[in-house]
């Protein structure tokens, strides 16, 4: 057990190059190396320069961020947000420790932290994830009925012991790529001839077209009510055309290009569903499976399978090296690993979403 740990909370940096920006990297570090334990190669890291942008982007959530240090070298980070409505009543955590220092009481200091300021302001949910190794023993039931995870594992046991509960299992899955184009053009006809007339498919990259941007807004304010949460408190953000605009600016800023293929409801002039991919400048290094939504009143018509394949062969012409694009979803939402596991993702790794109520 280490004894004099620090805690303390860091100002993001101005830039990469100014003060504050040796422990804002040696965070960020901290925090691949955590995903590349559980992931491996396949892991979605971020650098420091894509991760910037995003923390100080705070219009819609406030973000903080912390470290803990052992005799002044960073060993550990945690991030805190919760949404600028002042009715709120979540505050969202990840905390994270170096893996040569862990069971070394540094997250117990973390979470004490953090769970202190959540409770003194009056929230009265803390949420976040956390992975979770395939341990032998006793099985966690997810109470959504899909999934489970070994109460045997480190983190579970951790996380029990706070008193939070398990509220979903996510299943991360990786699709080595390429993948030959007969096999998707097979796999777009089927989606093509279930979904008929009434549906057409319409790809870009980088930027929203204006004439989508009410549309992909409408997509994110839907997903806190169309996408499985479990019992986990999920609540309802304000988007619309100029916050689209904005997520993708600050998306090219942090060095990301956006791959979109939508599908519009031809009668009503609409998107019914949505697919966005995230690919890094590095072209070598995994892609990232961002938002993935069909709207409830449209499913069942493969528009699911629909996405995901325009957007795969959007990938291929656009970065042929990319070498895996990386997913995760809820255990429960069967309809989207179908269409996974019919393209070819393999599950590698799972994640529990987990929550604690202060009574």
């Amino acid at each position: 057990m280490t004894t004099d740990i620090t805690i303390d909370e860091i100002p993001l940096p101005e830039s990469l190059d100014g003060p504050g920006a040796d422990d804002f990297r040696t965070a960020v570090a901290i925090r691949n190396a955590i995903a590349v334990a559980a992931l491996g190669p396949a892991a979605g890291t971020d650098t420091p320069e894509e991760v910037l942008p995003s923390l100080h982007d705070q219009q819609h959530d406030h973000k903080r961020l912390f470290v803990a240090r052992d005799a002044g070298d960073v060993v550990a980070f945690a991030i805190m947000v919760w949404a600028v409505d002042p009715e709120t009543r979540v505050t969202w955590m990840e905390t994270g420790v170096r893996p040569d220092r862990q069971r070394h009481g540094i997250g117990t200091a973390l979470h004490d932290r953090l769970e202190g300021i959540a409770r003194e302001s009056g929230r009265p949910f803390v949420q976040g994830g956390a992975f979770h190794l395939p341990v032998e023993g006793p099985r966690l039931e997810s109470p959504t009925g899909f999934g489970s995870i070994s109460r045997e594992d480190a983190s579970a046991r951790f996380l029990l012991k706070r008193g939070y509960t398990l509220e979903q299992v996510y299943r991360y899955s990786v699709l080595h790529l390429p993948i030959e184009r007969a096999i998707l053009d097979v796999h777009l006809a089927a989606a093509q001839a279930k979904a008929g007339s009434d549906y057409r498919v319409h790809t870009w990259t980088h930027r929203t077209p204006d004439l989508w941007l009410d549309g992909v807004a409408e997509i994110n304010m839907r997903m806190a009510t169309d996408a499985p949460a479990g019992n986990l408190e999920i609540e309802e953000e304000p988007w619309d055309a100029e916050r689209v605009r904005q997520h993708d600016e600050l998306r090219l800023a942090s060095g990301r290009t956006l791959l979109a293929a939508a599908v519009e409801h031809v009668p009503s002039g609409t998107l019914v569903a949505f697919n966005g991919l995230t690919v890094p400048d590095d072209r070598t290094r995994p892609v990232h499976q961002g938002i993935t939504l069909v709207l409830k009143e449209h499913r069942g018509h493969r528009l699911g399978m629909l996405t995901k394949i325009a957007n795969i062969q959007q990938l291929q012409a656009f970065s042929p090296e990319s070498p895996f694009i990386m997913t995760d979803n809820a255990e429960e939402n069967r309809p989207m690993l179908d269409v996974n596991e019919a393209v070819g993702f393999v599950p590698i790794a799972y994640e529990g979403a987990w929550k604690k109520t202060f009574a």
